[in-house]
């Protein structure tokens, strides 16, 4: 396990813990963006380390769980056809629709198959010229550019039974529009450091200096997360505002060039609509007139699917940081992994799912005791 547990070291988390404590003077709200960052921090049980005044607010860096409620209804309608062979990846297959997910339509009789890569898509309307492939595409920045390459692929095969249901969004206007809302607490930000890898941090100085905030590059293991802490507090308390790069392993300030040229041929900025939290403007990707043929969505015309949301989840203001999960009076109760409400109580980066796998609801077990 090396290079994986010296970044678990519990003698170099003492010392940088011991720093936090001894540089924090007073109360700090830090947004970590991703959920891989959330699971990591109750797991390992980092914000009952901090410092009392640090609180870290959960952001909205779960892709499958900020996927509108109407592209699941779409992804459902799709699936459910008898021509179609609905691909996607194993995450997506629990994520409650209107009235159902994956799979129950699965278990209806629809064709839905998880797949591991874009490309298994792709090899499935090889083998299936007489079939609609279609492959689910959702996340952030970084699983889009395989995505971008699979419907290059498709293009110059002549695959023209293979398309792609898009719902892909990003984090840089995510972060502006938390930093917008009149109800925003959050003064730091620890960045996602696997979406920086592809894009490069250049975008975020911008916004650091016109929010006069500090964003810090983070990436998964308890000393990424600690170190993410340390920087941001640092110049928190100096009054600074910057960006900082605690994950220089993998990310660089210019990111991943190729993989920018690919998504900048394939997708096109567009309004995205965000589960819970509602339209974000130029915060996703559309399939670019070029490559327009391979959309799902105009193919199987179901453009027209418009949802309303459960009023009972509160998933929305989870995503947003106004309120832990196990604040939702719906937690643990009528909502649970085995019957979720929404998205964050069933995704594997879900701040819901966090705090119910690693027991941050002892209050609620002791309600039904």
């Amino acid at each position: 396990m090396k290079y994986l547990e010296e970044f678990r070291d519990p003698a170099v988390a003492r010392r940088l813990l011991d720093e936090i404590h001894r540089i924090t003077t007073r109360p700090w709200a830090i947004m970590e963006v991703c959920g891989g960052q959330t699971h990591s921090i109750i797991r390992n049980g980092i914000d009952q380390l901090l410092p009392a005044p640090i609180e870290l607010i959960h952001g909205p860096g779960c892709p499958v769980c900020v996927t509108p409620l109407e592209i699941i209804d779409k992804a459902l309608a799709i699936a459910a056809r008898p021509e179609v062979i609905f691909c996607s990846f194993g995450d997506m297959l629990r994520v409650p629709g209107s009235d159902k997910d994956l799979f129950r339509v699965k278990s209806e009789g629809g064709d839905v198959r998880i797949v591991y890569s874009p490309l298994d898509a792709l090899k499935l309307a090889r083998q299936h010229p007489d079939r609609q492939v279609v492959f689910f595409g959702i996340g952030f920045e970084t699983t889009a550019p395989a995505n971008a390459m699979a419907v290059v692929q498709a293009s110059r095969q002549g695959l023209t039974n293979f398309s792609m249901l898009v719902s892909h969004v990003l984090v840089p206007p995510a972060i502006e529009a938390i930093l917008s809302s009149p109800s925003n607490r959050v003064q730091a930000f620890l960045a996602a450091g696997h979406v920086c890898s592809v894009m490069g941090y250049w975008q975020y100085g911008p916004l650091a200096e016109r929010f006069r905030v500090p964003i810090v590059i983070t990436g998964f293991e308890p000393l990424d997360i600690l170190e993410g802490i340390r920087m941001a507090v640092r110049r928190l308390e100096a009054g600074e505002v910057g960006v900082d790069n605690a994950y220089p392993r993998a990310v660089t300030l210019e990111g991943n060039r190729p993989a920018q040229a690919i998504l900048a041929e394939v997708f096109e900025v567009t309004d995205r609509t965000w589960r819970g939290i509602g339209t974000i403007p130029a915060s996703g990707w559309r399939l670019r007139p070029a490559y327009r043929a391979f959309d799902a969505e105009a193919r199987f015309d179901v453009g027209d699917i418009h949802t309303a949301e459960s009023v009972l989840c509160r998933s929305g203001d989870v995503l947003q940081g106004h309120l832990k999960p196990n604040e939702c009076p719906a937690f643990g109760k009528q909502c649970t992994p085995q019957s979720p409400l929404g998205a964050t109580m069933v995704s594997s980066e879900g701040a819901c799912a966090a705090y119910y796998r690693y027991g941050r609801f002892a209050e609620i077990a002791l309600d039904h005791a």
